[in-house]
């Protein structure tokens, strides 16, 4: 068995053992998502006899149309480290386990429509119902305000244009228009800066309690967004930069990698 992961080649000239450890990778990487489009890994090891001291030269995955957690859509995501040592012990048994942390560059898209639909996930949706916050029941008669209706498009320069409806849970529906910037804050939080309120076709009675509600719901994404809310077990993503282009927003930055999670 050894001399063929040291020897065997397939026409292609692929050594056998790093296609062993390309499929072992793949099937442990494709379960940490809900769904995939398709997960591809591809493994480097040369000369092919370091696979059996664990070394490797590179590890790099590709996905496409994954699901994260049930809700959270990704249009694609990729990382790539650099030299990865692993149990070669775990590989035979079809398992992928790392003898030390690494780091890995990464990269993960978004699409326009996926953000969209992340705010009727529940835990989104639990941090934007039924707000009992001073701030806002005092706009409301003391019942709890909710936001809702909330819909996103991705604008060039890293703004995007947000419209939503607060409840007053009063009978009333107050319509809110708005631009805001966002950014990457302390390597792991969106932040989102900068509001223009939007309010020519907000009801001229309605514009007041628009303008403040409208700065409250910024507020309230400013504070949610936290990437070690969303980490893997094992993995935490730390973010360098985001960039909106057309109806993708783009982050890139790297993954701190303890162990290869199990599960999603």
């Amino acid at each position: 068995m050894f001399g063929g992961l040291t020897g065997l080649t397939d026409p292609k000239g692929t050594d056998w053992g790093e296609r062993m450890l390309n499929t072992v990778a793949s099937q442990t990487i494709r379960h940490l998502f809900t769904q995939s489009e398709s997960v591809e890994v591809f493994v480097r090891c040369y000369p092919s006899s370091k696979l059996l001291q664990g070394s490797i030269d590179s590890f790099k995955m590709s996905g496409r149309g994954l699901v994260i957690r049930r809700d959270f859509a990704v249009e694609e995501m990729s990382f790539e480290t650099d030299a990865v040592a692993i149990d070669f012990g775990s590989v035979m048994s079809g398992k992928l386990n790392l003898k030390q942390p690494t780091q890995a560059v990464a990269q993960v898209i978004l699409s326009e429509d996926g953000i969209n639909d992340s705010f009727r996930a529940e835990l989104v949706k639990k941090r934007l119902l039924n707000l009992s916050v001073p701030a806002l029941t005092a706009l409301s008669g003391g019942e709890p305000v909710s936001f809702t209706e909330v819909q996103v498009k991705l604008l060039p320069h890293n703004r995007l244009h947000l419209v939503a409806q607060a409840d007053l849970n009063n009978g009333e529906l107050i319509p809110l228009s708005m631009t805001v910037g966002i950014s990457i804050e302390r390597r792991r939080r969106v932040s989102f800066k900068d509001p223009k309120i939007e309010l020519d076709l907000v009801p001229e009675a309605q514009r007041e309690i628009s303008q403040t509600l409208s700065v409250a719901l910024v507020e309230i994404l400013d504070n949610m967004v936290d990437l070690d809310r969303f980490d893997l077990d094992g993995v935490k993503m730390r973010l360098n930069r985001l960039d909106t282009e057309g109806q993708r927003l783009i982050f890139s930055g790297y993954a701190e990698i303890e162990r290869i999670p199990r599960s999603s």
